[in-house]
């Protein structure tokens, strides 16, 4: 079994990490991906520049971002490297990159000028703030995408500094992929490629979808500013109420008429008591009060005495998990969202498994993520046909580079 996408060829230039997420996606499902490194261009990048990463023992961004890639490390500031691209990209389906489009046609990478490479070529473009407009050039910073999005001062309880998450760069990578996708369909379809182009803007503001939709539609200031957890309109439905241990129980219970009687047993409350005897008086008249009811009753048991009581009477409730949660998770494991690995060189290691579950044609970890350059030789004899003499050549020369194998 090869995958879905064992037919399609990507040339991968990224070097930001959301963008090399996008080419790992489409490599999980079987493509061949192919992941050019320029050893002309000395810019590295810095994927600690956050400052709240403390050093790891094993790459592990790297090791998602280019899982299920080949590597080839060539000079294209040389003719004989740019030949190299130039053949590549002739026999690929997706062009795949994160530089600015200015860099794009400086480079010769430009859509028309990969077209006259391979004429239904697509290319996949990973930008900040998307393909036009005054800011389509400006550096793809997640943190300045998300900045603009107007989510951040809403994430915080009141009087708290703005909320950065993070997970525009998830999004944008799907919105990566994705595009892909349709775009090869459409090839399929009416034998033309086209560009794709996704942005950590518009991924992030995709991720905020359901508050933002709904702002464009009612301009309501409340979707502004942020609320505190007392300020719910439901005191059962979206609220979180801190236990003894210091967890933190979450409820989802919408239609509180359906749930109250067994969760009022549970929290030790009159299931007649004339304060909460009514949906419209828990979210009305009494929702302040029986709040302060709820977070005092919380406060005296621990997280694991609420899930338990909350589980066995089937109410949709739980506690806030850390991440040691789904690391250890069975259901995770058997879902395959999170892989436990046998790394050639760090061991025993846990890594992101597939979010996509295809019952016929299931994502597969094939390779882990390369040395840089670890597959020049093999691609340059197999893919474009180089004699070994040629390629030695090449290497003497300085066009053709590796790292040594971890």
């Amino acid at each position: 079994m090869s995958g879905a996408l064992q037919d399609v060829v990507v040339i991968e230039t990224t070097r930001e990490f959301y963008a090399s997420l996008a080419g790992a996606l489409l490599g999980d499902f079987g493509a061949t991906v192919i992941r050019v490194v320029d050893i002309s261009d000395a810019r590295t990048v810095d994927h600690g520049r956050d400052g709240m990463h403390p050093p790891e023992r094993w790459n592990s961004l790297d090791e998602l971002a280019h899982r299920n890639k080949q590597s080839l490390a060539v000079n294209l500031a040389e003719p004989a490297g740019r030949e190299i691209l130039e053949k590549l990209v002739a026999g690929a389906d997706v062009f795949l990159t994160d530089a600015p489009s200015a860099t794009l046609d400086n480079e010769g990478c430009d859509y028309e000028s990969l077209c006259a490479l391979k004429p239904d070529i697509v290319l996949t473009r990973a930008s900040g703030f998307g393909p036009k407009g005054p800011d389509r050039d400006l550096p793809a910073y997640d943190e300045l995408a998300a900045a603009r999005t107007g989510v951040m001062p809403t994430l915080p309880q009141p009087g708290q500094p703005p909320v950065y998450t993070g997970v525009g760069q998830m999004h944008t990578a799907v919105m990566l992929a994705l595009g892909t996708m349709i775009a090869l369909h459409h090839r399929e379809e009416c034998g033309e490629g086209q560009v794709v182009d996704a942005s950590l803007f518009g991924g992030n503001m995709y991720s905020q979808s359901l508050d933002m939709q709904a702002y464009l539609a009612i301009r309501d200031d409340r979707f502004l500013e942020p609320l505190s957890r007392l300020d719910s309109g439901n005191p059962m439905s979206g609220p979180m109420y801190p236990s003894s241990d210091g967890r933190w129980v979450t409820l989802a219970m919408p239609d509180t008429d359906k749930y109250w009687p067994a969760f009022a047993e549970i929290m030790g409350l009159d299931v007649t008591d004339p304060r909460f005897d009514s949906h419209e008086k828990r979210c009305g008249e009494s929702r302040l009060e029986m709040m302060q009811v709820l977070d005092e009753r919380f406060r005296t048991r621990p997280g694991s005495h609420w899930k338990q009581a909350l589980d066995e009477k089937q109410l949709p409730a739980d506690v806030i998990e850390k991440y040691d949660y789904p690391a250890a998770d069975s259901n995770a494991e058997a879902n395959r969202y999170i892989l436990n690995l046998e790394h050639p060189t760090h061991g025993a290691v846990q890594s992101l498994g597939f979010p996509i579950h295809m019952s016929e044609s299931p994502a597969r970890l094939r390779r882990m993520a390369p040395c840089v350059g670890q597959h020049t030789a093999e691609i340059l004899q197999e893919r474009l046909g180089y004699a070994d003499a040629r390629i030695q050549e090449l290497e003497a020369e300085g066009i053709l580079g590796a790292e040594p194998l971890a």
